[in-house]
C-alpha cells in the first residue's frame, strides 16, 4: 500500500451521540481501513473534533462482492468487469460527494485530502532569517511535506537564501504609508491566487497585517514569536529579558488574526536560561526555540492534525 491510496478526513460538529459510528460506518461500507483515529469533545464549547486516517486496500473481489454503492464512489466509476475483480481506487472528490449525506444530519464540517497531498506554503519573511532558513532546510530534506512555490519580503535580504533553494524571491516593500501597505497587500493576495497557496507562514515577517487580509485568510496564516508577549514589546525583546533577569524563554506559533498575536495558538515550547547568558545568547536560545515551534506548527498544520475551537485549537499531535 502506497500512501497515494491513503487519506485523512477531520470533522467537527455539535457534540452529540453516534458521531463515530456514523464516520466509521461509512468507512467500512467502502471497504476503507482506518489507520488511526483521534478524537476529542470539548465541554465547554460542547462540540466534537475527530481525525481520521485511513487507506483503501487494493484487494481482489468477486465482481458479485462489490457493493453498487461502492462502485458508484470509485474514481472510474465502476469496478473492474475484467473478471479480475481489481478494486478502482477511491478519490477526495469522490469521498466528499457519497459523505455529504452522513455529515448533513449530525451537522458537521469536514474535509478530505490526500495524505499524499503537499500544502502549498508561501513564507513572508523580513530580515530575520532563521525560521526561513530552518523551513527550507526541512523541505528539502523531506521533514515538511509542503510545497514552497514562493517567498515574499519587504526587504532583499534573503533573495540569495531563496535562490539557492531555487524559489522565486519576490521583494515588496512599503514606504509606511497606508496606500502603500494597501498596494502590497493587495498584491500579496493576487499571488496568493495565481499561486493556489493553501498557507501563509509568517517566519518572522516585521509588518502588521491588515484586518482585510486576516479575514480573507482566516485560519491559513500561521505566525511566530516569543512568549514573553504581553511583556518586552517592540524591538530587542531579548534585550529587555536580560535586563529583568529572565530565567525561561520561549516561542509561540499561532493563527493569525486582525487581534495582533492573540489568534489560537498552535504550539508552545520554552528552555530554561540563566544569569550567566549574554543577551547575544539570550537571543541565540530564542531563535532556536522559534524555529522549532514554527516548524512544528508548520507539520501540524500541513498534516492536519490542527482543527479551530473558537479561539482555541484542538491538536492531534500524538
Amino acid at each position: 500500500m502506497t500512501i497515494e491510496n491513503e487519506f485523512i478526513l477531520v470533522v467537527s460538529c455539535p457534540d452529540q451521540p453516534g458521531i463515530v459510528h456514523a464516520v466509521s460506518g461509512f468507512l467500512l461500507q467502502h471497504r476503507l481501513n482506518i489507520v488511526d483515529s483521534q478524537q476529542f469533545g470539548d465541554p465547554t464549547s460542547k462540540r466534537f473534533f475527530m481525525r481520521v486516517h485511513f487507506e483503501q486496500t487494493v484487494t481482489r473481489l468477486t465482481n458479485t462482492d462489490i457493493p453498487s454503492d461502492l462502485a458508484s464512489s470509485l474514481t472510474n466509476g465502476s469496478a473492474d468487469t475484467s473478471g479480475q475483480g481489481l478494486v478502482s481506487l477511491v478519490s477526495v472528490a469522490s469521498l466528499k460527494a457519497e459523505f455529504e449525506s452522513v455529515a448533513a444530519p449530525l451537522a458537521m464540517d469536514y474535509e478530505f485530502t490526500s495524505a499524499a497531498a503537499k500544502p502549498r506554503v508561501l513564507i513572508l519573511v523580513s530580515k530575520i532569517g532563521h525560521c526561513l532558513n530552518d523551513l527550507l532546510f526541512r523541505q528539502s530534506i523531506g521533514q515538511l511535506n509542503i510545497t514552497v512555490p514562493l517567498i515574499v519580503s519587504n526587504h532583499n535580504d534573503f533573495q540569495s537564501l531563496a535562490q539557492s533553494y531555487n524559489i522565486p524571491f519576490i521583494h515588496l516593500p512599503t514606504n509606511g504609508t497606508p496606500e502603500s501597505k494597501q498596494t502590497q497587500e493587495a498584491r500579496i493576495l493576487e499571488l496568493i491566487d495565481e499561486h493556489v497557496i493553501d498557507l501563509v507562514v509568517l517566519a518572522r515577517y516585521m509588518q502588521i497585517l491588515s484586518p482585510s487580509l486576516c479575514e480573507k485568510m482566516s485560519g491559513k496564516i500561521i505566525n511566530i514569536h516569543h512568549s514573553f508577549l504581553p511583556s518586552f514589546k517592540g524591538a530587542k525583546p531579548y534585550h529587555q529579558a536580560y535586563d529583568r533577569g529572565v530565567k525561561i524563554i520561549g516561542a509561540t506559533a499561532h493563527f493569525v488574526t486582525s487581534d495582533l498575536d492573540e489568534g489560537p495558538i498552535i504550539e508552545q515550547n520554552v528552555v530554561r536560561v540563566n544569569h550567566v547568558l549574554s543577551p547575544k545568547e539570550l537571543t541565540a536560545q530564542g531563535s532556536d526555540v522559534e524555529r522549532n515551534v514554527l516548524a512544528t506548527a508548520v507539520k501540524w498544520v500541513s498534516e492536519k492534525r490542527v482543527l479551530l475551537n473558537g479561539q482555541k485549537t484542538v491538536v492531534f499531535n500524538s
